[in-house]
């Protein structure tokens, strides 16, 4: 390490959040020139982000921002390896930060969130891609939802790091709105209400129901009626105005909504590695691979 200092390895520490080690063997290759030293590393960095690219990421954070109004709303998933990792500070970091960026730059894919500049002046992607070479886990931005009301307040509420949820309502205060969210994070509603639900899955559950139905023996028009009540059952399950509020099981949503006058539009609702299909891993033996150098 001949002519590198600890001040050359401190500041390239600073300005890359690398490692000790991987700062001294990019200063030596790079004879102590930090552009190139930074350089060198930012290509290593984006072959290891490419390589790590196919791992399973269902783990990380849901993070929600609220515009001061209370008009404007963003709820993004941010996915990694491990909860390990997901309790990072400079992972919960780049999340929160992509939470102000879609907030405020109400990006119309995850392609252009990942397009978009950060303060530090690179984009997303090229800082995902350097965390993915730092912390050494795949870690992928999955999927936004920004809401935004012109005439009403969009509500939002998350639970713990792993659900995030946003509720535009019109005639409702702060009170009521966040309770609502509350209740969709916990009853996981599919619809706002009956007229919302396609006719294919309507059609596909009173199929189930009828030949449910028919195994009880009974007489065709008691079976249409068996069926017509419990489809109406289904549909109360899993519309919100249907639910039972959680924070009162005696009262429907749509009670308490009518009680203040209030309505609401719609909702959306994240769930961490909803729908991400998990592999079994062997931790113990992908440690004796890495050792054995596979």
């Amino acid at each position: 390490m001949a002519g590198i200092t600890a001040s050359q390895v401190k500041e390239l520490r600073e300005r890359t959040g690398a490692g000790m080690m991987e700062c001294k063997r990019a200063l030596v290759e790079s004879h102590g020139d930090i552009d190139i030293a930074i350089e060198s590393m930012r290509k290593a960095g984006l072959a290891k982000a490419d390589k790590r690219a196919g791992r399973v990421a269902a783990e990380g954070l849901v993070v929600v921002t609220d515009s001061a109004d209370g008009q404007a709303a963003a709820v993004v998933e941010v996915n990694c390896e491990t909860d390990f990792v997901a309790k990072n500070e400079d992972f919960k970091a780049f999340a929160a930060q992509l939470g102000d960026l879609v907030l405020s730059m109400a990006p119309a894919s995850v392609h252009d969130l990942l397009g978009c500049s950060l303060p530090s002046g690179e984009s997303v992607d090229q800082r995902r891609r350097q965390l993915v070479a730092t912390i050494g886990e795949n870690i992928s931005v999955r999927r936004f939802v920004r809401l935004q009301s012109d005439d009403g307040l969009i509500s939002s509420y998350r639970h713990g790091t792993r659900i995030g949820v946003l509720v535009e309502l019109k005639g409702a205060d702060a009170a009521l709105g966040r309770d609502i969210a509350m209740h969709v994070a916990a009853s996981r509603p599919d619809f706002v209400r009956p007229e919302e639900v396609p006719p294919q899955v309507l059609a596909k559950e009173r199929e189930i129901l009828a030949a449910q139905a028919k195994d009880s023996g009974k007489s065709d028009n008691i079976i249409e009626k068996m069926v017509e009540g419990r489809l109406q059952k289904y549909l109360k399950e899993i519309t919100l105005l249907g639910q039972p509020f959680v924070k009162d099981p005696d009262q429907s949503i749509e009670k308490l909504l009518r009680a203040s006058g209030a309505d609401v539009s719609r909702f959306a609702r994240l769930e961490l590695g909803e729908g991400i299909e998990r592999k079994d891993e062997d931790f113990a033996e992908e440690v004796m691979a890495q050792v054995r150098g596979e």
